[in-house]
């Protein structure tokens, strides 16, 4: 007799348990579990029948193990904004094989062939379409290029599909206004990108990214809350190879640099850095203004100009003259 211990799997009609609890028994206060043999949802300690005659919602079939649930399913792939069709249109695989995994008899490769070929035609049909297919490619490169996640490359597909149905495109540059999405995306999922990153891979200049971004955001109503350097500073302590007590340390002086207003107009990676270049001194960790500029995508003069307001501003105990030079 199968169990299932996990009322979530129950899918019991909300009539039969309006007046009753959904955990437990209304007589003796136990576990409720359903028999799938008999259809029954019983009491497990009096045996109370709760329901009977359960419907059995999932599939027919039985899988032992990943490769036979792949081959027994009649499901296909989830639905994705990263296509142009949302991934709901059939697509002939390129490779010469059938559904067995034999290979398709060279008479048949022909036809085959100008199967693949007219399908590719069909499936994008008009310039909407075709817009789509340029913009999630393209999406998809800068994504891979950046390692983004999937749900960010989802959600950035997603901004420019709303920018498309909005007619935000006309007069822009696909490439831009793709560019734009994905780094709306980074800041709605708070992962630390800069748009000097977004322009190394993109086809686009960061100015045209920045002016886009500004129109689709605004359109759009994104209402996105501007970064701060808190957001980068995991990032860049990563990328340092700093120990955790160094990341604890730049994390107080950001936050003590916030409560006084030392952030404000000043760019969130600068202070990141002048912060971990100050934990540094402070924790002994050998780590030139030098290299922490390159990992912060800013200059060395903005690191400087930084870390002396900091210095200058909070109580670090930190000469000035000594680790400026």
């Amino acid at each position: 007799m199968g169990l299932i211990s996990s009322w979530n799997e129950l899918r019991v009609d909300s009539e039969d348990y309006s007046s009753i609890d959904n955990t437990v028994c209304i007589e003796c206060g136990k576990n409720i579990f359903f028999d799938e043999n008999r259809g029954l949802v019983v009491c497990e300690e009096c045996g109370l029948v709760h329901s009977e005659k359960h419907i059995d919602r999932g599939p027919e079939w039985r899988a032992f193990d990943a490769d036979q649930k792949k081959k027994r399913t009649r499901t296909g792939a989830p639905m994705t904004y990263m296509i142009h069709d949302k991934g709901l249109s059939t697509m002939i695989d390129w490779k010469n094989r059938d559904i067995y995994g034999k290979e398709i008899p060279a008479k048949l490769r022909g036809q085959i062939f100008r199967l693949r070929k007219w399908q590719s035609r069909i499936r994008v049909s008009d310039a909407t379409e075709r817009n789509l297919t340029f913009a999630l490619s393209e999406l998809d490169r800068m994504a891979s290029n950046l390692d983004l996640q999937k749900n960010l490359r989802e959600c950035s597909a997603k901004i420019y599909r709303d920018a498309v149905e909005a007619h935000l495109i006309r007069g822009r540059s696909i490439e831009g206004v793709a560019a734009a999405s994905l780094y709306a995306a980074c800041r709605m999922y708070k992962i630390p990108r800069t748009l000097n990153e977004i322009a190394e891979v993109a086809r686009v200049d960061k100015k045209e990214i920045g002016r886009s971004f500004r129109f689709i955001s605004k359109e759009l109503e994104l209402n996105l809350n501007p970064t701060k350097p808190m957001d980068f500073l995991t990032r860049f302590i990563s990328e340092l190879q700093l120990p955790t007590e160094c990341q604890k340390i730049a994390k107080s002086i950001i936050r003590i640099a916030e409560e006084r207003g030392l952030t404000s107009g000043r760019g969130p990676t600068g202070v990141c850095a002048a912060a971990i270049y100050a934990s540094c001194i402070l924790s002994n960790e050998r780590r030139t203004q030098r290299k922490i500029a390159r990992i912060s995508c800013v200059t060395e003069v903005t690191v400087r100009n930084r870390f002396s307001e900091l210095v200058e501003n909070l109580n670090l105990g930190i000469s000035l003259k000594k680790n400026n030079k």
